[in-house]
């Protein structure tokens, strides 16, 4: 068995045969993935302003936030935002919804279970047709808080598929419930629900408590969305939100987890996911712009591109 170090280097060089099935919507073809772009980024120019910014880009490809969307639908309305997505010529592939205890029984899952179903409606009839939430918990949990916690997720599964979305758990390096890939895997299989599908952070997986060889836990199509970042060389002990770069700015493997994925005949979105106060706060052209840029170098050289 190849050790971490040599898979890094053999990963690099070595071509990857792939196989030619099961394409969905939204999706590249076959061993090739789509460069999108996440609403947080350009959180500070709001939902219209951050996509019509994206567009002159040249960006194609979008992941809509629901608290962005809240601002939207102040003064206009659902048809409106599914029209300016058209007009633009932007393809939403994910939208997030950030719900407390939505994966695990908790004092707040009754209302974040209402506010889920609510989303599932608004993003369904945006044309998506997956959404997420992350592993928001920072309460002590015990052993049987997480033996519960594949019907928690089943349930939520079940609204999802209500509304022909497959949903997905994004696993948070900080939370006290699922911080790793393998126990985000194990709760989600457990649940066995078809609606239900795991998702990958590269902030909180290469920062946070999981191995490289985690990856190979994946089965082969499994993943459903990747958001996408580079890190700061720092102490994991210091290492927040503000230390996501550009793809290609930090010293992340990135070459090297994109080929694994590609491996696991993973072809959808790399969507861009960043927190710096001067790109969130930045003119979303430029942003744009300068992240296409940078993106494309890494995916390109990962032959995703």
């Amino acid at each position: 068995m190849l050790n971490r170090r040599n898979f890094l280097l053999s990963s690099l060089a070595a071509p990857l045969i792939l196989s030619h099935d099961n394409f969905q919507a939204q999706t590249a073809s076959s061993g090739k993935m789509l460069l999108a772009m996440h609403q947080n980024t350009s959180r500070a120019a709001g939902f219209r302003g951050s996509l019509e910014g994206w567009s002159q880009a040249g960006i194609e490809y979008v992941e809509l936030n629901d608290q962005l969307l809240d601002g939207f639908l102040e003064d206009d309305t659902l048809t409106g935002a599914r029209n300016l997505l058209n007009d633009l010529g932007l393809t939403p592939v994910c939208a997030s919804t950030g719900l407390r205890d939505l994966w695990v029984p908790g004092p707040e899952r009754e209302a974040s279970l209402e506010t889920w179903r609510m989303r599932c409606d608004q993003f369904a009839n945006l044309g998506l047709e997956k959404i997420y939430s992350p592993s928001i918990s920072n309460r002590p949990l015990t052993t049987d808080d997480f033996a519960a916690t594949p019907e928690a997720i089943r349930e939520a599964a079940v609204i999802a598929s209500e509304y022909d979305l497959t949903c997905m758990i994004e696993f948070i390096r900080t939370s006290t419930h699922l911080a790793t890939l393998p126990t985000a895997l194990t709760m989600i299989r457990a649940a066995d629900h078809p609606n239900i599908k795991p998702m990958i952070d590269f902030f909180h997986f290469w920062s946070g408590l999981s191995k490289f060889d985690d990856l190979f836990m994946l089965e082969p199509g499994e993943l459903a969305h990747c958001h996408f970042q580079d890190l700061l060389d720092a102490p994991r002990e210091l290492t927040d939100n503000s230390y996501r770069v550009i793809p290609g700015d930090g010293i992340a493997p990135l070459i090297a987890i994109i080929r694994v994925l590609q491996e696991k005949e993973y072809n959808g979105a790399l969507s861009v996911e960043l927190f710096r106060q001067e790109l969130v706060n930045g003119d979303p052209f430029e942003v744009a712009s300068e992240i296409k840029r940078k993106a494309e170098i890494v995916m390109g050289e990962a032959q995703v591109l």
